[in-house]
């Protein structure tokens, strides 16, 4: 087991009446426990929280009047073991597939795959199905992409970045999705934690569906997937936005962290997204 505090402050300048529908709160899932946490507001505001989906994401709604808002929010989350052999792990037919994984092969907002499929398949195609395709895909996106903050921004999409080729941890993540969905792997957004990330920033990852499991993997190569504290899933990142708010409002301060436990008894393997690590 893995014991990872996790922390995050927000601090907006509230200009008219405002609801916010944060997504900051630790996921509840099978390979993830939620030991302890807190979210506090100033103002002290009501906080309605609701569970969505099928997958443990955590949302809170918040109205707020005209004022400066901080959000802070602590956690220590438990992560259980999952890693796998990958040499054993194929992928899972259609034919086969459970129905709540079927739209994670169809095209979202930033993933659109239906126009990327044709170079899925020149590029992909030929190789041996399973974790090793995918994480061939992983691999092109890593290797044909430069890590540049500020080169894209929220209306940038997978062709946008596979056209420019730059880009960040998102436009990584969006683009290794649909070039799976495109080879007809379903594929699905993960936001989240993760431990070590330099600079200290929420982070983008994605998951493929494969021999009935989900298994995780980050194309930026940034940071373990052992260390990653799921916020939520998605089809891409317009699923977990971090905050979705309608009035008028300015983010003027974030602050994030993930650090592994003072009372840690097994440290995050430090591997940086080769290995197997399935989170169902």
């Amino acid at each position: 087991m893995s014991l990872i505090d996790v922390a995050c402050d927000l601090t907006y300048q509230v200009r008219t009446t405002t609801v916010f529908l944060f997504q900051i709160e630790a996921a509840r899932t099978p390979r993830q426990c939620v030991i302890s946490e807190n979210l506090s507001l100033n103002p002290n505001v009501t906080v309605e929280t609701f569970e969505i989906g099928t997958d443990g994401n955590q949302l809170q709604r918040v109205s707020v009047e005209p004022c400066t808002l901080e959000v802070s929010y602590r956690a220590t989350v438990e992560l259980k073991p999952g890693k796998e052999d990958s040499n054993d792990i194929g992928e899972s037919p259609i034919s086969q597939t459970p129905p709540a994984v079927l739209t994670y092969l169809n095209p979202s907002r930033y993933s659109e795959s239906d126009l990327l499929s044709r170079f899925a398949f020149e590029e992909f195609g030929q190789l041996y199905p399973g974790f090793s395709r995918v994480q061939a895909i992983c691999n092109w996106v890593f290797d044909h992409l430069d890590y540049t903050p500020g080169s894209t921004n929220a209306n940038t999409t997978a062709s946008d970045v596979l056209l420019q080729r730059t880009g960040v941890c998102r436009d990584y993540a969006h683009l290794a999705i649909s070039l799976c969905r495109g080879m007809g792997i379903p594929a699905r957004y993960v936001a989240g934690y993760a431990v070590n990330l330099q600079p200290p920033d929420f982070h983008g990852f994605m998951e493929a569906f494969l021999d009935g499991k989900w298994y995780l993997f980050d194309p930026t190569r940034l940071t373990s997937v052992h260390g990653l504290v799921r916020i939520g899933t998605g089809r891409d990142a317009a699923d977990v936005s971090t905050a979705t708010i309608t009035g008028n409002t300015v983010l003027t301060q974030q602050i994030v962290s993930a650090t592994e436990s003072a009372n840690n008894a097994d440290p995050v393997d430090e591997d940086t997204g080769a290995s197997a690590v399935s989170t169902a």
